[in-house]
């Protein structure tokens, strides 16, 4: 295999921008496992009191993540991402007014291989979330698994990463005075393993636990596609009934993380690695659903929502599709 180099004369911005995303792949795929590490080694050495006084800051932070976490607006407005953004490059793009008297749940939609629109969008002031919905504070649901992991769990909370399951992700949607937005990669892991590139397959048509959700704090829904979110990384061929897909969805169950087999760049070159290519992600916020509090929906008015929710999707991606290079024959597919 023929390899191709990076040029030696590389512009210093490109080698920031590319310094930026080598941490965020660092930080999805090895920091967890990481500080796990680093705790237990810790503890076998002269530097054991490190260990024993987080453990303590530990049992007592306990149920931070659930409760909103612990955001570091210093950290999400760091210069550090904006080198991010340029890399892709990333932009938010919105279509309508969201009233922070309100609070929202935003379905983002794909998930990607490692959501990388979601996290700079939401997680980072880089794109100027701020600017275009003022008064409205960001929250992004990841993995409980991953708020497991001393230390890591500290640095994700200072992005506003809060756990995904129902009783943490209802906690910001209880503030009355409104100003919250809680985003859901609503696909979530399996739907990772569906992220190859010029394909739009969307895990939705039996989620309806968010809309529930909806229901119960009256809380608008807003769909949210990301344009380009699956062209970022190859994936290996995965179709639905393969040995590797079952395996991989296997694991997934156990395990509660899918394990796409991505690839895309190196850093000193560009034939293979797993640095993501350099594609540029559209994130287009649609126009919010209005949501009136129920706290026990019937079936029927949840279905009636989640298929009106799907419908403005639907719409959203046919509107702004040929915006981005997407063929106006081709449609969202709801899996």
């Amino acid at each position: 295999m023929k390899i191709d180099f990076a040029p030696v004369d590389v512009p210093l911005q490109r080698r920031l921008q590319t310094a930026a995303v080598v941490q965020w792949v660092f930080c999805f795929l090895g920091l967890a496992p990481t500080c796990i590490i680093l705790f237990l080694y810790l503890i076998f050495t002269r530097f054991w009191l490190i260990s024993v006084l987080y453990a303590i800051w530990w049992y007592y932070d306990y149920d931070t993540p659930a409760r909103g976490g612990r955001r570091v607006p210093f950290l999400c407005g760091m210069k550090m991402w904006e080198h991010m953004r340029d890399y892709f490059p990333i932009k938010l793009v919105k279509t309508a007014d969201l009233d922070p008297r309100n609070n929202y749940i935003l379905g983002f939609h794909p998930h990607g291989v490692l959501v990388a629109g979601a996290f700079t969008n939401f997680c980072t002031f880089a794109t100027g979330f701020p600017q275009l919905f003022p008064g409205l504070t960001s929250y992004l649901l990841m993995l409980p698994l991953w708020f497991r992991a001393p230390f890591f769990r500290d640095y994700i909370m200072c992005a506003g990463l809060i756990p995904s399951d129902k009783e943490s992700a209802s906690y910001p949607l209880r503030k009355r005075r409104g100003g919250t937005a809680v985003v859901i990669a609503v696909g979530g892991a399996p739907e990772a393993l569906d992220a190859h590139p010029g394909t739009f397959n969307v895990l939705l048509a039996n989620k309806k636990g968010f809309v529930k959700m909806a229901m119960e704090h009256g809380a608008h829904l807003v769909p949210v596609f990301s344009f380009g979110e699956n062209e970022v990384f190859d994936q290996v061929e995965n179709p639905r009934g393969t040995w590797l897909r079952w395996i991989q969805e296997r694991l997934q169950s156990i395990m509660g993380i899918s394990l796409p087999l991505f690839h895309a760049r190196g850093i000193f070159q560009y034939s293979f690695g797993l640095m993501p290519y350099r594609q540029p992600i559209h994130t287009v916020v649609g126009r919010p659903i209005k949501v009136e509090k129920k706290l026990r929906p019937t079936a029927e008015e949840l279905d009636a929502l989640h298929q009106l929710y799907m419908d403005e999707l639907s719409n959203l991606f046919d509107e702004h599709k040929g915006n981005y290079g997407v063929d106006k024959d081709v449609h969202l597919n709801f899996v």
